[in-house]
């Protein structure tokens, strides 16, 4: 039988722990209003994250609800992180075994560990996949390493830091929405995803229906793209003559 938490109780326990950590929580993404919810008969293996603005977590078979504020005090994002710390690790989530590149070019071997972080990255990016359209999404994925390069360097006070974050903030304008995950064995399983904001449409998504679109539409582009392909292999069959 599941037991009931009370994120407040939770909260109440870390109180004394430091804002600077919670400060780099929010650096990170971690958006107020975002709450913890825990379902089913055995909490240590379902998660289900909530970036609404009226937040709740849920926990037991019969799903008694918690409200929270919809602007999170800094305890409960503490609170958010302890608590999904101690799921995840229970099982088995946010453990990398690296060989990493430092600042000053040698190669150094790294074991790290943060299950809380993990779970968290993992709902937001199921969440960005139903609410950003392709070329956002591909080209916020690529930014990411550059990003990433700037923190690990140091570089965070930086104007090239500063104006990827602003338009990091602009993608984020519409994702929002739930997301439901199980962690079992190191695994992060996707259990479910629904937003207000979500670019998907199953009558659209088709490749069957004609009166959706007109599927002969797609020969244009095809041709197009593949012209440089067929110059190409023009170019080369006439030097093998």
């Amino acid at each position: 039988m599941a037991t009931r938490i009370d994120g407040k109780a939770v909260a109440a326990k870390i109180h004394a722990q430091g804002a600077q950590d919670v400060e780099a929580l929010k650096a990170r993404g971690i958006c107020p209003g975002m709450a913890v919810v825990l379902v089913g008969d055995d909490p240590a293996s379902k998660i289900y994250v909530n970036n609404k603005k009226k937040a709740c977590a849920e926990t037991g078979i019969y799903s008694e609800e918690h409200l929270l504020p919809a602007e999170t005090t800094q305890e409960e994002l503490l609170a958010l992180i302890e608590k999904l710390n101690e799921l995840g690790g229970a099982n088995g989530i946010g453990i990398v075994d690296m060989v990493e590149n430092r600042l000053v070019g040698m190669k150094s071997r790294g074991v790290y560990e943060t299950p809380g972080g993990t779970i968290l990255y993992a709902a937001h990016e199921l969440l960005e996949m139903l609410c950003l359209d392709k070329d956002t999404q591909h080209f916020k994925q690529h930014l990411a390493i550059k990003f990433a390069e700037l923190v690990y360097n140091g570089q965070w006070f930086t104007p090239l830091r500063e104006a990827l974050s602003a338009f990091v903030d602009k993608t984020q304008e519409n994702v929002s929405g739930e997301v439901k995950l199980k962690v079992y064995k190191g695994n992060i399983i996707n259990a479910g995803i629904k937003s207000e904001h979500s670019l998907y449409s199953e009558e659209i998504a088709t490749f069957g229906e004609e009166d959706v679109y007109n599927q002969h539409d797609a020969e244009g582009f095809i041709n197009l793209f593949g012209l440089p392909i067929k110059v190409k292999a023009m170019l080369d069959a006439k030097k093998l003559k």
